[in-house]
């Protein structure tokens, strides 16, 4: 039996794990920006001020590399691969800011 290398190969399925981390990492790196950019935070804050945004951010950024993974899987049963892409960027991005927002509501962002 001989196979012919010019047929296209449906790209091999990706676990869920993978794109999901990816998103929580970018989103805790954002996060960290602002987050250590603070050099004296105002006593209304309270102490653990930092706990809200390193939490909520990065769940964002997950639900954002989850939702890239639906589309990947979508992709494969035959969506449009490029338009799969694109919405899962805009996803990902409207996601991040807000969770960006819903972090720093109350703190740093008034």
């Amino acid at each position: 039996m001989t196979t012919n290398p010019l047929t296209t190969q449906p790209h091999p399925p990706v676990s869920p794990l993978k794109p999901i981390l990816t998103g929580a990492g970018i989103a805790l790196l954002a996060i960290l920006f602002f987050v250590t950019g603070v050099d004296s935070p105002r006593p209304e804050w309270g102490e653990y001020w930092m706990i809200r945004p390193l939490l909520i951010t990065p769940l964002a950024g997950a639900l954002g590399g989850a939702f890239y993974a639906f589309m990947d899987y979508q992709s494969a049963r035959g969506f449009n691969r490029t338009l799969a892409i694109l919405l899962s960027m805009v996803v990902y991005f409207v996601g991040l800011w807000l969770g960006i927002v819903l972090g720093l509501a109350g703190t740093m962002w008034n």
